[in-house]
């Protein structure tokens, strides 16, 4: 995938584009894994849509990657949120109401569990998440980076606002829309009938917090990602397809400071050959016996 210009300076502001070319011996031994992890003591984990996937939210690329006839990732854009704001508002309703629905998955608890335990022993895991849907943060992971933002979010067009919006349906005239069956018609709702602002005397209209196609990501979360990449000693990279900049360097640029990597995926990525572990299949199954408790550990 060619960087573009915007992709380029977000990858430079968070010094992220050095590692490309540092390729590593990459294995699967499992017991070298776990002897890593029992002495680290401060643990990225970066994940993407692969983790969510298997909790049965469609990702926003590849071959789930449709909503009634449309690509996705053409709808998750500012300029189809201009052009065809009642689509793209079916479009992040039915996410949202799927996404209720859901169940984390083992991997989603299995890192949250590992969090909670390492914080009792004086360590840390921190989780950088892809991933706009929560369950993370419902399977009962804290320390959450949210690089391309949370659909339970709302922020005003007009005033700026943000706030947290977990209403089922987010407003009256989208409740029963957002099918994804392709037969299904817009349902051409009024701008003035979407989701409104309700901060005193605004009114405007609200569009979900995330990070679209083409625009910046949030400066002091990248800066948050950096800090915590430049410090760890173990990474993760979990049900990411590395095909999505910036955060397809970040798990290279670990490595090339020789921290152990470990890549968790249902298939080799184009950066497999940067880390040092690659463990394939489905993060559920996988992922569990990964962070379970070490016989080191004493808490």
């Amino acid at each position: 995938m060619m960087l573009n210009p915007l992709m380029l300076r977000a990858a430079a502001h968070c010094g992220r584009l050095t590692a490309v070319n540092q390729l590593t011996r990459t294995h699967s031994d499992i017991a070298e894994f776990r002897e890593v992890f029992s002495k680290a003591r401060q643990i990225a984990i970066i994940t993407g849509a692969g983790v969510s996937a298997e909790s049965g939210v469609p990702t926003i690329r590849g071959a789930e990657g449709h909503w009634r006839t449309w690509k996705t990732q053409d709808l998750a854009t500012p300029q189809s949120f201009c052009r065809h704001t009642s689509r793209v508002w079916e479009f992040y309703h039915y996410r949202r109401e799927l996404c209720l629905q859901a169940e984390p998955s083992a991997a989603h608890k299995a890192i949250a569990e590992c969090e909670e335990r390492l914080r009792r022993q004086g360590r840390s895991l921190v989780l950088i998440t892809q991933n706009i849907d929560q369950l993370h943060q419902r399977a009962g992971s804290k320390h959450v980076l949210e690089v391309h933002g949370n659909q339970y979010q709302t922020r005003c067009v007009s005033c700026g606002h943000v706030e947290v919006n977990h209403k089922s349906p987010i407003c009256p005239s989208l409740e029963g829309k957002g099918s994804p069956d392709p037969d299904v018609p817009d349902a051409l709702i009024p701008v003035k009938d979407l989701p409104r602002c309700e901060q005193k005397g605004c009114d405007g209209l609200l569009r979900p917090h995330v990070i679209w196609f083409g625009e910046t990501l949030d400066s002091h979360i990248l800066t948050a990602v950096e800090k915590e990449l430049e410090t760890c000693d173990l990474c993760l990279v979990v049900g990411t397809s590395s095909v999505v900049y910036p955060t397809a360097v970040f798990g290279p640029q670990v490595a090339s400071r020789g921290v152990p990597v470990a890549e968790f995926n249902t298939k080799r990525t184009p950066n497999t050959a940067h880390f040092r572990f690659h463990f394939p299949g489905r993060c559920s199954e996988t992922l569990p016996a990964a962070l379970a408790r070490h016989e080191s550990e004493l808490i």
